[in-house]
């Protein structure tokens, strides 16, 4: 099995290489992806407000971080959208599997993430 040309890379010249990839994902996300966009706005918006809150650290940590996650698992939800699409636009139910358990994902990170934002403020 031959391995991609890419993996060749080290030193400092990967971890330019690493940067540039991530800046394309995080684009090809805000380009391409509405929920992406959404919880990115979600998480401009909720952060700074965490911030400002007057709670403990840990509490803003935690409200920080649930953004973070949410706005992770969109990517990656995403990722595992366009890898099954890319494979095949036909109808499958390993497919409909994949998407379906990442939406779950997101569905759970915004769960937590509207409890962590709930704990925080009657704490």
């Amino acid at each position: 099995m031959s391995e991609s040309p890419f993996k060749g890379k080290t030193g400092i010249k990967r971890v330019f290489n690493a940067l540039g990839y991530s800046i394309d994902g995080l684009r090809a996300g805000w380009q391409n992806e509405a929920a992406f966009r959404q919880v990115l706005l979600l998480a401009v918006a909720g952060i700074p407000v965490a911030l400002y809150l007057p709670v403990p650290i840990w509490g803003k940590a935690l409200l920080i971080g649930s953004h973070l996650a949410c706005v992770i698992v969109e990517l990656l939800n995403s990722a595992i959208e366009a890898a099954v699409d890319h494979t095949s636009l036909e109808k499958h139910h390993l497919a409909k599997r994949a998407k379906d358990l990442g939406s779950a994902a997101q569905l759970i990170g915004l769960i937590n993430l509207a409890m962590m934002w709930g704990l925080v403020l009657l704490a």
